[in-house]
C-alpha cells in the first residue's frame, strides 16, 4: 500500500448530514423565495428583505460558539466521562516551538492527557512537535490549515480545502486522523457542519475558556477556568498564550485537589 493510501485508510468515513432546524428552515426558505420571485418578480424588495433577515439570523448564530444552532456541538463530555470524574484539557493554535514542549513536560509531570488542536501551517513548520504530542499519547486534532480569521465567511470549497489539507497533514504526522474539529476563534460557518460530515469529523467547542490568548494576568485566566469547574468540562487554553505556562501548573494542581482527571477527547468521547 502506498503512503498516501495508508493515510487515507486511517480516515473515518463520511457521516450522514442532517441539517439542524435552523439550517433546514433556511434552505427551505431560500427555495420558497426563489419560487416566489419567479411567480411575482415585483415582490423582489420584500423577498430581499426576508433573505437579509434570514442571513442576519445565521450571522448571529456564527457568534454563538457553544450553541447547537448550526450543527452538533460537543461543549461538554458525555455523562459517562463525567461519572469517571474526567475533564478535557484542550490547546488551540499550536504547535508552538517554545511553549508546546513545556506544556507536554507539565502534562507528563502530572500524569495528564490533553488534546491539541493544531494549525496545519504550524504543524508543517514543526512536524517533530506534532509527532511528540502523539508519541506521548495526547491527541492531535484539526484546527484548520491557515487559521484565517475570515474562516466563518468561507464558501464550501474553501472551507473543505482548509479542513482537508490540515486533516491529511496531521494524519501523516501523528499516525492518526483527527476525529474532531474546532473552528478558528470558535466562529463556525453555517456551511461547516456539511463539510465536517463529509470528512467524518465532529465539532468540539468548550465548556469554559480562560481567554489566555488575550489576557496576560494568570490569576484571572485561572479563575475563569476554575470557577464552577466540574467533571465533564472541556477547558480551552492556547499553546502560545502569554499566560499558559503560569496557569497550567496551578490548573493541574486544582484538578488533582478536586479529584478530576484530564483525558484526551478521543478517550472521553
Amino acid at each position: 500500500m502506498s503512503p498516501q493510501n495508508s493515510i487515507a485508510a486511517r480516515y473515518r468515513g463520511p457521516r450522514p448530514w442532517r441539517p439542524t432546524p435552523l439550517a433546514g428552515f433556511s434552505i427551505a426558505l431560500h427555495g420558497a423565495l426563489a419560487m416566489a420571485l419567479l411567480i411575482s418578480p415585483a415582490a423582489w424588495p420584500w423577498i430581499i428583505a426576508v433573505v437579509a433577515a434570514n442571513h442576519a439570523l445565521l450571522a448571529a448564530a456564527v457568534f454563538m460558539p457553544r450553541a447547537q444552532l448550526l450543527g452538533p456541538n460537543v461543549n461538554r463530555l458525555p455523562e459517562a466521562a463525567a461519572r469517571r470524574r474526567e475533564v478535557a484539557l484542550t490547546f488551540d493554535d499550536g504547535p508552538d516551538p517554545h511553549t508546546t514542549p513545556q506544556i507536554l513536560a507539565l502534562l507528563d509531570r502530572h500524569g495528564a492527557k490533553a488534546s491539541f488542536f493544531c494549525v496545519g501551517e504550524k504543524a508543517a513548520a514543526h512536524p517533530a512537535i506534532v509527532r511528540e504530542i502523539a508519541q506521548r499519547e495526547h491527541s492531535v486534532e484539526n484546527h484548520s490549515y491557515r487559521h484565517s480569521h475570515a474562516f466563518a465567511c468561507f464558501g464550501i470549497g474553501r472551507t473543505s480545502r482548509e479542513i482537508e489539507l490540515a486533516q491529511q497533514l496531521l494524519a501523516r504526522l501523528s499516525g492518526r486522523a483527527p476525529g474532531v474539529f474546532r473552528a478558528p476563534a470558535g466562529f463556525r460557518s453555517p456551511l461547516l457542519d456539511f463539510v465536517l460530515s463529509r470528512c467524518g469529523l465532529r465539532y468540539v467547542s468548550w465548556t469554559r475558556r480562560g481567554f489566555d490568548a488575550s489576557r496576560s494576568d494568570p490569576q484571572s485566566v485561572l479563575e475563569r477556568l476554575t470557577h464552577g469547574l466540574a467533571a465533564g468540562d472541556v477547558l480551552l487554553l492556547h499553546d502560545s498564550s502569554p499566560a499558559v505556562l503560569q496557569v497550567l501548573p496551578r490548573l493541574l494542581e486544582e484538578l488533582a485537589v478536586r479529584g478530576l482527571k484530564s483525558v484526551s477527547l478521543p478517550s472521553a468521547l
